[in-house]
């Protein structure tokens, strides 16, 4: 089983976000089921290899794909997934 360690936070519409956990709700699914199967399908439909937490932790791209991401993000998917600290920075309010 994988782990589920790493938070993803996101900004969304709040209407948008009642719609979307209405309808999971009317599915019998969370919201970060349904999150995590459309990162599933999105990294499938862009060709993105990898293996589940608790196994392998590279991270590959078929060629095509990392020939055609900027410069700065094909360095950093070369190798082992790269995962920023948490510097503990509060960024200011606008």
């Amino acid at each position: 089983m994988e782990l589920k360690t790493a938070r993803l936070t996101l900004l969304i519409d709040p209407n948008k976000k009642v719609a979307f956990e209405r309808l999971c709700a009317l599915q019998d699914r969370t919201a970060s089921q349904v999150v995590r199967q459309l990162i599933r399908d999105y990294l499938v439909h862009h060709g993105v290899d990898y293996e589940a937490s608790g196994t392998a932790q590279d991270v590959t791209l078929n060629p095509g794909t990392a020939a055609a991401l900027p410069s700065k993000a094909r360095r950093q998917t070369q190798g082992k997934a790269q995962v920023p600290a948490r510097t503990g920075a509060v960024r200011p309010k606008r």
